[in-house]
């Protein structure tokens, strides 16, 4: 049976996401329109397979390949291979060795204060802006988690954490500039030299890193560059993990705990039970201890909330190595299947009134209800996102530390509007008017 989707058009499907607002809106209305699977013209492969259902998904969770053409332009950011597309035999080991780390209590305990500290410093500049001008939260927030995944990346061993904070924003406004065509200061020449040269000093930083690991013979395995150290990894490649987790951990986090507060600030009656459940198991303390975090439940019911509203990253893409049934249709070896994992979240068959924000969806009740894949803000299968653990735990972390002193209210009047920046960013940050409990 032939997929539903548009008709083709000659400009390879621009002009269609163009007229949607961007690739995550044109993932709404193609399954509004045309059901469950789709088929769509997608730059950069031609011809995609959108997949909306989660039963469906069920049968594309083994997939472990990547379409490369998707990707390049992660492509500079390595040295040896392009990360986010290894082959199956070289990816499954080097994500069983990330996922040591990253999933493991001992990094995240290992981390903890010094993630802490950080999260109170942020809530100390914004407690001194209490009842005054708004501040800028996706800004600052990213600007926080970028701080936090480079200490945690280089286990707190960098010389000038600031200076490797600026460097990687640097690199990543070159490339996503590139990417998503957003205009950057300079000419071509000025900015390629700006980048390489940042590049090249975060590289030489996370020598000086592996190099003090060798000399002092550390092998701790809740330590990043540690563990791939002991595991014999090359330096190329040890680099390339270090750049791609900078990537991947920092916008994330910091736009998860954004949309939170957001919606908490247009919601106070979810806000309060947050905050009652945060005085009730922190008493007087400013901020979590570890072991806290498993028993705030309502704040991990709003957060997982969030992401379902507003997934960090709002779709991820696969490619069939074999012929593939979903339901009644047969997708050939070679096919690009594209995961809207907006659309799933707000597939109206499994999230009943679905633009709702309501906690309430992640009770254990609720959740054994739904099929395994309707939830999927970190992917699905061999390669979800190694790091969903971890950046699980700082944005509790982040969010306990900033609610139980202030409260947030939207700007009257500011528009919110979600766009694709990598990640599913606001298009003018999300400012809010902050106050002090």
């Amino acid at each position: 049976m032939e997929i539903p989707g548009p008709e083709p058009r000659p400009d390879g499907g621009l002009g269609a996401i163009a007229e949607a607002g961007g690739l995550h809106t044109y993932q709404l209305r193609l399954h509004a329109e045309h059901g469950p699977v789709v088929r769509f013209q997608l730059p950069g492969v031609e011809e995609a397979v959108s997949v909306a259902d989660p039963v469906l998904l069920e049968a594309t969770a083994h997939i472990d390949k990547r379409p490369e053409r998707l990707f390049e332009f992660l492509a500079p950011l390595c040295e040896a291979d392009n990360l986010q597309v290894l082959a199956a035999d070289q990816h499954t080991p080097w994500r069983r060795l990330l996922l040591s780390v990253f999933a493991g209590r001992p990094s995240h305990e290992r981390h903890f204060a010094r993630f802490t500290e950080l999260a109170t410093d942020l809530a100390d500049r914004w407690a001194a802006r209490a009842g005054g001008e708004p501040v800028a939260s996706q800004k600052d927030l990213t600007a926080l988690t970028l701080r936090m995944i480079c200490e945690y990346s280089l286990g707190g061993d960098a010389a000038d954490p600031d200076k490797v904070t600026r460097a990687f924003e640097t690199v990543l406004t070159e490339h996503l500039g590139r990417l998503y065509q957003v205009p950057v200061p300079g000419t071509q020449d000025e900015r390629t030299r700006r980048a390489d040269e940042a590049l090249a000093y975060l590289r030489a930083t996370v020598d000086r890193v592996v190099a003090a690991h060798r000399s002092g013979g550390r092998a701790d395995r809740s330590d990043l560059i540690g563990a791939l150290v002991e595991a014999g990894q090359s330096p190329a490649r040890i680099r390339d993990t270090v750049m791609v987790t900078l990537l991947a951990a920092h916008h994330t986090t910091g736009v998860a705990v954004s949309w939170t507060l957001h919606l908490l600030g247009r919601h106070p009656e979810v806000a309060a039970r947050v905050t009652e459940e945060l005085d009730r198991v922190l008493g007087d303390r400013a901020a979590p201890a570890y072991a806290d975090l498993r028993r705030l439940t309502y704040l991990d019911m709003t957060l997982k909330e969030a992401m379902r509203l507003y997934p960090p990253g709002p779709y991820g893409a696969r490619e069939t190595t074999e012929p593939l049934v979903l339901g009644e249709y047969e997708i050939p070896a070679g096919t690009t299947v594209f995961y809207p994992f907006w659309a799933v979240h707000l597939n109206p068959q499994h999230w009943p009134e679905p633009q709702k924000f309501d906690p309430e969806r992640f009770t254990p009740e609720e959740t054994a209800k739904r099929p395994r894949y309707a939830y999927i803000p970190f992917g699905l299968g061999p390669r979800s996102c190694e790091g969903a653990q971890l950046a699980t735990v700082e944005a509790q972390l982040v969010l306990a530390v900033l609610l139980k002193r202030l409260a947030f209210r939207p700007v009257p009047g500011h528009e919110v509007t979600p766009i694709e920046r990598f990640v599913l960013w606001a298009a003018d940050d999300i400012p809010m008017l902050v106050s002090t409990r």
